[in-house]
């Protein structure tokens, strides 16, 4: 089911060294001991030369032999599914590689130019004689369900997908991937830049019944409160508490407002979307490759801010996804890579350097002089991960693997409910989220990327224990564990003490609150530890 899901984006080529489908599967009972439960491999259709991103497919019915058999597919899926993990596909069915695409040999009628992709030419599924052209994609939707068992898709850009037709190609998936599971679970997810409420929207509601839907302005908002770096398309984000706070309540920070980067209005109203139904991360196949050198977040921000930010992930009441090796701190970088023939080459690697230029800092010649050659095989190699890190970067494994856990376990967190958070800014760096449980069975979460809180009161009523009770620290980013420094008390009787560059999650237990010490009301006498 969509609830309780922890998404892992894995690349099949760069996951392991061997990059195959058997290597992979190795890896699987460790991926599911740490609480990975669903995983969502990039492309794997057809393409040309040794190596490719998977966003260049061109037989989409041909799992690439890059990876090994089609036999060797079902058997790394078969070995998920024992190791209690789906497996789902990313799928691309807004445009086709640049080169190896041979449907319009056979028709004219495969492309439109009476619209226009960010990649090439724009697939036919609303103008004449695109009956066919529909059933093309809808039967390889259902193909991957049927013939190898996957549990779901995960859909390219679809913004880039033009279809007026009363039954939309996407609601038409939706339904030939649920005929295929014949009764079983499946998961749809859409990537959508544009930000559409009704791609989720149930079928009988005039939406295309998918079940989640990326959302971007939760990690563009975490990049910037990390990186403090807004430019190009993260220059309508600030990174506020506020901001953090809005997309772990409400999912999209563009609702329909004025998008500056665009020029234009940008997304729809969502505000009584199940939080479930939005996937949250801080890395990406996409945002960590449009970077200058492809770096993760450990390598470009501080120990402790990561930690806290990856807590609000981890915790979130939306679906978290981890981008392969994000969960022990990989040294790899993840660029853009894809062997084309020596005539497209020079071509892809000047459009990857033009795309770049979107960002100032990337389009300094110094810094354009060193972008690394998506066609040269050290690019491809350099991505990929080295599972020994999980013992050298043992902390930072530590604390994904307890973080999921602790989502797991916890039934307040694990619950998930639809306006079953509230929050608060406490400072221009730091915020606080409240989870609603039974019965005053409440959680909080505090979340401070700037410097050390010390107050002698804090005037927020979401801060405040529950009838009778007071809150005890469960979990905190800071623990040595996680390479961090230790957390005192959160609540004294001098006052409240937030760390600096931390996330801290407490829990209710029954006592009276500390009381604060003043001159006017003498310390009392100490209270009797409550024997839990």
């Amino acid at each position: 089911p969509l609830k309780g899901q922890v998404v892992y984006e894995m690349h099949i080529g760069t996951f392991t060294r061997e990059g195959t489908w058997e290597s992979a599967a190795r890896e699987l009972p460790e991926l599911a001991r740490i609480g990975v439960s669903l995983i969502e491999l990039l492309p794997i259709a057809e393409v040309p030369g040794r190596f490719n991103w998977g966003y260049d497919g061109v037989n989409l019915f041909a799992p690439t032999r890059l990876y090994g058999s089609p036999d060797d597919l079902r058997r790394f899926v078969d070995a998920a599914h024992r190791a209690g993990i789906a497996v789902i596909l990313d799928v691309v069915y807004n445009h086709l590689g640049p080169d190896g695409n041979y449907l319009g040999q056979f028709s004219a009628d495969y492309f439109t130019d009476r619209h226009k992709t960010d990649w090439g030419a724009a697939i036919n599924f609303d103008g004449p004689r695109s009956e066919a052209v529909r059933e093309y994609f809808i039967s390889n939707a259902g193909y991957w369900i049927d013939e190898f068992h996957l549990d779901g898709l995960r859909l390219d850009a679809t913004q880039n997908i033009y279809d007026g037709s009363k039954d939309h190609i996407l609601a038409a998936i939706a339904r030939r991937v649920r005929e295929a599971a014949k009764g079983k679970e499946t998961f749809l997810v859409a990537e959508n830049e544009s930000q559409e409420e009704w791609l989720i929207r149930a079928a009988e509601r005039g939406g295309y019944g998918l079940d989640a839907i990326w959302n971007d302005d939760f990690h563009h908002s975490a990049k910037v409160a990390l990186t403090g770096h807004n430019e190009a398309y993260y220059s309508d984000h600030e990174g506020s508490p506020q901001e953090l706070l809005s997309a772990l309540k409400h999912g999209f920070l563009f609702q329909g407002q004025r998008y500056h980067w665009q020029r234009q209005r940008r997304g729809t109203p969502a505000l009584g979307v199940d939080p479930a139904r939005f996937v949250l991360f801080l890395e990406n196949h996409d945002q960590v490759a449009n970077t200058a050198r492809g770096e993760r977040l450990c390598h470009i921000v501080s120990p402790g801010r990561l930690r806290a930010m990856s807590a609000a992930l981890l915790l979130a009441p939306g679906t978290p996804m981890l981008f392969q090796g994000q969960e022990f701190g990989s040294s790899a970088p993840f660029l853009f890579f894809a062997d084309h023939n020596p005539e497209l080459a020079p071509l892809v690697r000047k459009g990857r350097a033009e795309f770049l230029e979107q960002f100032p800092s990337c389009a300094a010649p110094e810094v354009r002089a060193q972008l690394d050659d998506p066609s040269d095989p050290r690019t491809f190699e350099r991505c990929k991960l080295d599972f020994s890190e999980r013992e050298r970067n043992a902390a930072i494994y530590a604390l994904h693997e307890d973080l999921i856990a602790l989502r797991r376990r916890d039934p307040v967190i694990r619950a998930q409910r639809p306006r079953g958070v509230d929050g608060a800014v406490l400072s221009a760096h730091a915020f606080l989220l409240r989870y609603f449980g039974d019965d005053g069975d409440d959680r909080l979460l505090l979340v401070n990327l700037g410097r050390d809180i010390h107050r002698g009161s804090l005037p927020e009523p979401l801060f405040a224990p529950p009838p009778g009770r007071r809150w005890e620290t469960s979990w905190s980013s800071e623990s040595p564990r996680y390479g961090g420094q230790g957390s005192p008390p959160v609540i004294t009787e001098e006052g409240v003490h937030i760390p600096g560059e931390a996330a801290i999650l407490l829990h209710p237990v029954v006592g009276t609150p500390v009381p604060e010490k003043t001159s006017a009301n003498p310390r009392p006498e100490e209270p009797k530890k409550h024997v839990r």
